[in-house]
């Protein structure tokens, strides 16, 4: 059986954050040997996010053996600052990078070197021998005119570099099957992991929703509803959720999995559990 791409996403704890919460972190996911684990980029921007970034992207690799790839956005930085977080980044052994435009904030200024991901590609070319990740959008970027464009743009980011692509959250697997399917048609060939999410409370899938546009199947939003009152019923129903989801996309021959995990060991084991044969793992 072809053994899938599996992996994780991260974020950096909070300031407030005990470090114990971040090795209990490490120490679950590593022990789940995934591909890799993805590390979003620090709370608040800044040349201090990349470095709390590249910190716990290291950390990953040198203490955990784990292949790490670190989150850069781009809108509000310039070229000399994305240098010197490219130069960070390399010095410290870290050489896969998933280059994002990156989510606006009026907290965070917006500068004029970079206005897409495609444009932050390009300039990682010329700075080290780096691999590029690329993100996707399923169900079509929030921003985007159309879903054309929006197919446009991804062809685009892979045209210049990105050589290997990770999806926005979804819970209907059909509007992945339709994307992937579009992205085919146009000649975007790089593997495409699924991003799957595991909504263990209410609170959180509202939120996520409001930020990434996922559409709500109705298969969801009735587990919602009867198991939304219950946090260890919702982490129950969740984690099926997810499952069901992962064997789905693995059966119609997914090129891998990435699980968005919240920093929740717990429940990414369960999730790898599951579905360990299936991923080709055992």
């Amino acid at each position: 059986m072809k053994k899938l791409l599996y992996s994780f996403e991260v974020f950096p704890p909070k300031k407030t954050a005990p470090v114990e919460a971040v090795e209990e972190c490490f120490a679950g996911l590593a022990g789940l040997q995934p591909d890799f684990i993805s590390v979003t980029y620090g709370a608040g921007g800044g040349l201090n996010g990349g470095k709390l970034t590249c910190e716990l992207a290291a950390r990953l690799k040198n203490e955990y053996g784990v292949k790490p790839v670190a989150h850069l956005p781009c809108i509000s930085y310039t070229k000399e600052e994305i240098s010197q977080v490219l130069a960070d980044f390399k010095a410290n052994g870290i050489t896969d990078i998933l280059a994002l435009r990156g989510d606006r904030s009026p907290d965070r200024p917006e500068k004029d070197d970079f206005k897409y991901a495609s444009n932050l590609i390009d300039f990682i070319q010329t700075q080290g021998d780096f691999s590029i990740y690329g993100a996707c959008y399923p169900e079509t970027h929030p921003e985007a005119t159309s879903s054309a464009a929006d197919l446009r743009h991804l062809k685009e980011k892979v045209d210049k570099g990105a050589k290997h692509l990770i999806s926005q959250l979804f819970f209907d697997n059909q509007c992945f099957y339709d994307f992937r399917e579009k992205c085919e048609l146009i000649g975007i060939n790089v593997p495409i992991e699924a991003g799957i999410m595991p909504v263990v409370n209410a609170a959180q899938i509202q939120r996520m929703v409001s930020l990434c546009g996922a559409s709500l199947p109705r298969k969801f939003t009735v587990m919602m509803q009867k198991f939304g009152h219950s946090p260890e019923a919702m982490r129950d129903a969740g984690i099926a959720y997810a499952v069901d989801q992962i064997v789905d996309l693995a059966s119609n021959g997914v090129d891998g999995i990435h699980l968005y995990t919240m920093n929740n060991p717990y429940v990414a084991r369960r999730i790898t559990e599951a579905v360990s044969g299936i991923l080709g793992r055992v």
